[in-house]
């Protein structure tokens, strides 16, 4: 899908960009993906990676300690922080119930967190 595939190589200009993906939370199945050092999975392949990203939307979507405190509340992106890197997670929103989150692997050390997250939430956007 065009549109994937442009929307992950933007992905990949982000300074410090080490690998983006496109996964669907509900099913774990990456649907397009872009990368460097091993692809976008670090220590696993690329499908353990997404279905890994998949489990942590499902935890913070489905957990009661994230769930939205007020009506129209939303989670907007999950964030893992290592020594190393940064793991940003964005949900894509969409008219429609859309299971769809845009997953991006920042090297810690190059790239800046803050800029990253505003780039990614336009991507996002771009995709819904």
């Amino acid at each position: 899908m065009p549109a994937i595939d442009d929307c992950l190589r933007r992905a990949m200009t982000i300074r410090g960009a080490i690998g983006a993906s496109l996964i669907d939370y509900t099913t774990g199945q990456s649907l397009g993906l872009q990368g460097g050092r091993e692809s976008v999975a670090p220590h696993a392949d690329a499908t353990a990676a997404a279905l890994g990203t998949a489990s942590v939307v499902h935890a913070a979507m489905q957990t009661a300690a994230y769930a939205p405190a007020v009506p129209g509340d939303t989670v907007e992106d999950v964030i893992i922080s290592t020594s190393a890197a940064y793991h940003l997670i964005r949900p894509v929103r969409t008219g429609f119930d859309s299971r769809l989150v845009l997953y991006v692997w920042l090297d810690r050390a190059e790239g800046n967190l803050a800029i990253a997250r505003r780039r990614i939430r336009s991507l996002a956007e771009d995709l819904a």
